[in-house]
């Protein structure tokens, strides 16, 4: 069985439960979906459950099928890590040994700082992991009075710098951002992406970012299925910030997201494109919005919100179109902390000509590009092992 175009979709963060190597990370016991139906009082979310997500894990409002409509496993993580480049990066085909660099705990050497101020001119606060919105509420004044810029990191390996577009300018807070890019691929310091975030406004009351956000990513280290996909004159249509995760190397085409929602819409459009080939959508809502800040019943209704739009999804689907949907890592808003979770992530299949069952976890994310190569007969990845001939 071969498909003429297949989707990817990335739901991030929403993990299954707690792996062997869960323990390494202080994430034994971490359930992104069952804890947050358990203590969100159950999920609504039909059009998962018939595919067969309640057979992954105990999901309270999502039972167990005997009959799933897709093909479901669990998909454990080869590589060493928890964050958004790792899990993107070996679904492609990429096993990394040493993680990205994050400062979570910690903030930026004064160092690197020092040296940023050196190549740029300009004194940096802030220097925390935080929310985007948060730490423009709380420090944008004193960045108007001061014109020092807003640093700042999260659980993912980010250097975030937030501007506002009226007293910095928008290329100059690309320049900055180009310079700490540079600076950054120091090994000490090497985080995955460096962030420019714009804001207006001109109080705490009505700050605001703007939609020009400009990520610098480093460059996968090694060929992905993209770049076979595109060395075959196959389309690769990312949606969402997959473009910036692989800093466009075999992505042809992109949309960027304004939310889940949108994101979906894009999908949507895309169905009725003629082309053969993969589109590679991330939803980043459920990360972002809601497992970072631990907020249960946001996360909740982003899925169920989710749910519905899938059915619409699923309805134009052609027949010889596959979905997948997936994640990159956990993100239990239930745990401690407010970084990721090493956790299974879900793996959903669906063709409308399959015969529905659930498969033995597989060892690695890779064996989704291992798959997807396999389906299109180009180069297979050095990971990964296909599951194509399964989707019977």
């Amino acid at each position: 069985m071969k498909f003429k175009r297949i989707f990817l979709i990335v739901i991030d963060s929403v993990g299954c439960g707690y792996t062997s190597k869960s323990h390494l990370y202080g994430d034994k016991g971490a359930n992104t979906l069952s804890n947050i139906a358990e203590n969100g009082g159950g999920l609504n979310i039909p059009v998962m459950q018939k595919l067969g997500l309640g057979n992954l894990t105990d999901i309270k409002g999502c039972p167990k099928t005997e009959k799933p409509l897709g093909v479901v496993c669990k998909l454990d993580e080869l590589s060493v890590g928890k964050d958004t480049m790792t899990g993107h990066w070996e679904m492609m085909g990429l096993e990394i040994t040493n993680p990205f660099k994050t400062f979570t705990d910690t903030g930026f050497p004064q160092e690197l700082l020092d040296e940023l101020t050196n190549q740029t001119g300009y004194e940096f606060i802030g220097n925390i992991s935080a929310s985007g919105t948060e730490i423009i509420k709380d420090l944008g004044e004193e960045h108007l009075k001061t014109r020092k810029l807003i640093v700042y990191t999260s659980a993912d390996s980010v250097l975030q710098i937030a501007a506002n577009e009226d007293l910095i300018g928008l290329e100059e807070l690309y320049r900055v951002c180009e310079k700490a890019r540079e600076i950054t691929l120091k090994d000490d310091w090497k985080v995955g992406r460096i962030i420019a975030r714009p804001f207006v406004g001109d109080s705490k009351d009505n700050f605001k970012r703007t939609t020009n956000r400009h990520d610098y990513a480093l460059k996968p280290f090694g060929k992905t299925v993209l770049n076979s996909l595109e060395e075959h004159h196959l389309a690769t249509i990312g949606v969402g910030k997959i473009g910036d995760i692989f800093d466009m190397e075999g992505i042809q085409e992109t949309y960027k997201n304004t939310s889940n929602h949108n994101g979906m819409e894009h999908i949507l459009n895309i169905l009725d494109k003629d082309f053969t080939g993969l589109c590679f959508a991330n939803l980043v809502d459920f990360d972002a919005l809601y497992g970072h800040r631990r907020d249960v019943l946001g996360y909740k209704a982003c899925l169920e919100e989710f749910d519905k739009d899938l059915a619409c999804v699923i309805d134009k689907l052609k027949d010889d179109d596959l979905l997948i949907i997936t994640a990159d890592h956990g993100n239990d808003p239930t745990w401690h902390g407010t970084d990721h979770t090493r956790e299974y992530v879900p793996m959903i299949a669906y063709n409308k000509n399959l015969t529905g069952k659930t498969l033995d976890p597989r060892r690695s994310f890779a064996d989704l590009g291992a798959t997807i190569a396999d389906n299109f007969d180009v180069e297979m990845p050095k990971i990964g092992k296909s599951f194509l001939d399964e989707l019977k």
